[in-house]
């Protein structure tokens, strides 16, 4: 098991130039946004516009801070994601624009590139204690509020990795706190 800390992520400006993401983590370490086999990553959007195509790329977003945001992904219907919509999957390929619904966001977001790595994410809303069983190869686990892992703290956006077969983890809250879960997986191709 591994944590990652909020306050060490690294900060770059988005692909096309238009904000700034921070990034969770990234395989292999060190890749840029163009050749990393998975990535997870925190932006903040603070107005309407395009998202960066990612030729090849599976992406997942999930709303942490804000109203909201409507997502319309080219060939799809227009989605509203809001903090308590489950996590939304589309082609990182497609042409999406995102139209803000009451001031900026920052939102959660997992890529993996098709034919090397899978990923899902799921959002639970949990208080006191929550177990977490690592069911992938890789599974990270992203807090939005504070919560302990056995005497440790953790800040919030602090991320878990665990990797498949580790115990699981042990997560105690004080509120009510919503939990990313993030699996990856390698696909079965590649």
């Amino acid at each position: 098991m591994k944590i990652l800390r909020s306050a060490k992520y690294k900060r770059m400006p988005w692909k096309n130039g238009k904000g700034e993401t921070v990034e969770i983590a990234v395989f292999p370490p060190g890749a840029s946004v163009e050749t990393f086999d998975w990535r997870i990553s925190m932006a903040m959007v603070a107005e309407d516009g395009p998202f960066s195509v990612f030729d090849g790329i599976d992406r997942t977003l999930s709303i942490l801070t804000g109203d909201g945001m409507e997502l319309t992904v080219e060939g799809h219907a227009p989605v509203l994601l809001k903090q308590a919509s489950q996590p939304y999957a589309f082609p990182g390929d497609a042409r999406t624009t995102a139209t803000l619904t009451g001031g900026p966001i920052s939102d959660l977001n997992v890529m993996t590139r098709r034919g090397r790595f899978t990923h899902r994410v799921r959002r639970v809303v949990s208080s006191g204690e929550m177990s977490v069983t690592p069911e992938a190869d890789l599974t990270m686990v992203v807090v939005a509020k504070e919560a302990r892992l056995g005497d440790l703290a953790l800040s919030p956006l602090d991320a878990l990795v665990l990797d498949k077969g580790e115990a699981p983890a042990v997560l105690h809250f004080e509120t009510e706190t919503t939990v990313f879960l993030i699996d990856i997986t390698p696909a079965a191709s590649a």
